[in-house]
């Protein structure tokens, strides 16, 4: 398990209201958010369209805060150095979007920003191993990805699974998990090994007065 203090909270905007979108991402940042978690969905590797790197660049001058940027499209390498170019800090492929995962996280090094890699629920931690040199980052989703407000699976297994990985490799990379956190949830995933938390329904779904107030909640 993470010491408690370095439990990071990355609010999804996902859940943002998006007509203010940059107004949102400045008062998560006053709120005490570690990370700005862009959810980029292209209708095709996931049932839903979002965010393109225009967003994410207009949105990089509202905040000094990290922009994890999680891409859930396929093919993934040919938007790489946009979003690059639009201020991301890391850059999440899924080891599901194309087979050549080790070229992706390869080209997002090449390119000076963090290289994380993201898991369905059905995949195994196993097909991973191969690329832990790589990676920056392993984001565990825990639910199907495409829409917010899921339900949270039961993934504290793979979790374990992937922190035991972080500890033989022996240097640091943040182990994230994302979909159905909420405060109750947030506590099963740290003590599984995550540090950073990825939330959207659980922090904006009451207004800017309680985000500090929710991201507080997660960090337990």
């Amino acid at each position: 398990m993470p010491p408690k203090n370095t439990i990071r909270i990355a609010p999804s905007i996902l859940s943002a209201d998006f007509s203010k979108l940059g107004e949102e991402v400045a008062a998560i940042d006053k709120a005490g958010a570690d990370y700005i978690h862009i959810d980029v969905m292209d209708g095709h590797f996931v049932p839903n369209l979002t965010f393109g790197a225009p967003v994410v660049k207009s949105l990089r001058k509202t905040t000094k805060k990290i922009f994890d940027v999680h891409l859930m499209v396929t093919p993934v390498d040919p938007l790489l150095q946009s979003f690059v170019d639009a201020g991301s800090d890391i850059i999440t492929a899924h080891v599901e979007a194309g087979p050549h995962i080790h070229r992706t996280l390869q080209a997002i090094r090449a390119a000076g920003v963090k290289a994380g890699v993201s898991l369905n629920p059905a995949t195994p931690i196993e097909s991973i191993s191969h690329v832990m040199d790589l990676v920056d980052l392993i984001l565990i989703m825990t639910v199907n990805p495409g829409f917010g407000g899921q339900s949270f699976i039961d993934l504290t297994g793979k979790i374990s699974a992937a922190r035991a990985m972080i500890e033989r490799e022996g240097r640091e990379i943040d182990l994230e998990v994302d979909g159905g956190i909420t405060p109750q949830t947030a506590k099963m995933c740290i003590q599984a090994g995550a540090n950073v938390l990825v939330a959207g329904t659980a922090v904006f779904k009451d207004g800017p007065g309680k985000y500090g107030e929710y991201i507080q909640a997660l960090r337990g």
